[in-house]
């Protein structure tokens, strides 16, 4: 029986690590896009971390939806701006998990990025705060980038 046991344990961790070869490492497919969405990134971001609102707002689609697995949908740009400033300023950063993000071209459209960050209250500077995933979709509009929709995973 234990022979059994083992021989299908084996079996079955060939079989799970054929699979995760399948999948291709991420390589950019357009550079110029893939630095353009990590600078946006950047950009609110450093907004977010600053409590820039007008920064925030310039970058968030006046049609954003933010959907947030633990927090549901939001559809009110304004809404989500006066949760920001109430809840996150001067309370909670984020910080990008470097070489995290992939970014997709959308034809006739803009990108999706896709990446991990984390989130530190700074009422609790020694908890550990976990990577979590996020999904941004971003809309080149007037040859300017906004964010439209982000998904936001924990």
């Amino acid at each position: 029986m234990k022979l059994l046991t083992l021989l299908y344990t084996l079996f079955i961790s060939w079989f799970m690590g054929a699979q995760t070869h399948e999948i291709p490492k991420y390589k950019p497919s357009n550079i110029d896009l893939h630095n353009q969405i990590i600078k946006m990134d950047a950009a609110y971001f450093i907004a977010y971390n600053k409590c820039d609102i007008k920064k925030q707002s310039d970058i968030l689609s006046e049609k954003i939806e933010f959907f947030h697995d633990k927090g549901g949908l939001s559809t009110s740009k304004k809404e989500i701006l006066e949760s920001i400033k109430k809840n996150i300023c001067n309370k909670v950063t984020r910080t990008l998990i470097e070489g995290s993000i992939e970014v997709y071209p959308i034809k006739d459209y803009g990108a999706i990025e896709i990446g991990y960050h984390k989130f530190f209250n700074k009422k609790e500077p020694n908890a550990k705060s976990a990577p979590s995933k996020f999904v941004a979709v971003w809309k080149k509009e007037n040859n300017k980038w906004i964010m439209t929709k982000v998904i936001s995973l924990h």
